[in-house]
């Protein structure tokens, strides 16, 4: 077998008449027996168990379900397992009913062969029937894709879960918080109204002051009058109105207590210390001393 250089090379067939020595040999997967190209079907090296691999079913005339035969055994056995456990006679009626085209009418038996279904409304029908207006079709179903609102805010407001103890605590924190601001806001209008009102005063006592002659008098009279937010003294009461008006109000408006920086000398009002040291070192030729 083989040659002297490959003596394990290929292998002989098993026929008695043939023998011949073949270098791709078949192997026979029933028998397993090794042939030639020329034996290799069942028939031609007559294969003792050409039927091992084959599949034998059984119907049931009871429940009309198939019963599988197993090779090398006796088919009395397996039937008699399946009526004993798997046989179900109510299972009949849903295998042999055949089904038929549901159209008006029509009664043709579906197959594979002649069963369409429709893209509309997803029913089997017959080749006769396949199209809509052959069998009224009613039309794909339609989606509900609205958003309604209001049923959403009810769905929300059913489910809408109990307060715990800490929203509850946070709750009383921000509305204690706005009462205190809301105070707050109050006493700061009631203290710009009181301010305007003594602005209104002083202003009305200065128009009544003001004369032709008001230029004139006394260099000791100088000084008198004091403005009443922040205690700066002006020589004449137009003087004060014009402090005013430039210093605690803005188009009419109250605009709050300001800082105001005076003069060590003339005791003249400034609102930052800048325009102070300007005034100083202008008028009073740079000195702080008396």
């Amino acid at each position: 077998m083989g040659t002297p250089e490959f003596p394990n090379l290929g292998k002989h067939c098993s026929v008695s008449d043939c023998r011949q020595l073949d270098f791709l040999p078949f192997t026979c997967d029933r028998c397993d027996q090794i042939y030639c190209l020329e034996h290799r079907g069942y028939i031609e090296h007559k294969c003792t168990k050409p039927n091992k691999e084959d599949v034998k079913v059984v119907i049931c005339p009871l429940c009309a379900k198939g019963v599988r035969l197993i090779p090398d055994q006796d088919p009395n056995i397996a039937w008699d397992h399946h009526v004993n456990i798997d046989c179900d006679p109510s299972n009949y009626q849903k295998v042999t009913k055949k089904r038929k085209c549901p159209a008006p009418g029509c009664r043709e038996v579906l197959v594979f062969s002649n069963t369409i279904k429709c893209r509309d409304c997803l029913e089997d029908h017959c080749l006769k029937h396949r199209f809509g207006p052959d069998h009224k079709c009613s039309g794909p179903k339609k989606l509900e894709t609205s958003f309604s609102f209001m049923s959403l805010f009810n769905t929300i407001k059913k489910e809408e879960p109990k307060p715990n103890l800490t929203s509850t605590a946070s709750s009383k924190w921000t509305s204690s918080f706005l009462s205190v601001a809301s105070n707050i806001r109050a006493s700061a209008e009631a203290s710009m109204s009181k301010l305007g009102n003594e602005i209104n005063q002083v202003w009305l006592a200065a128009r009544d002051s003001v004369g032709p002659n008001s230029g004139s008098g006394n260099k000791n009279d100088l000084q008198e009058e004091s403005c009443p937010q922040c205690g700066v003294k002006f020589s004449s009461a137009i003087s004060l109105v014009d402090h005013v008006q430039q210093v605690h109000e803005s188009n009419g408006k109250p605009l709050g207590v300001k800082k105001i920086e005076a003069c060590p000398k003339c005791s003249g009002g400034f609102v930052d210390p800048v325009s102070l040291v300007e005034h100083v070192e202008r008028d009073h030729g740079g000195g702080y001393g008396a």
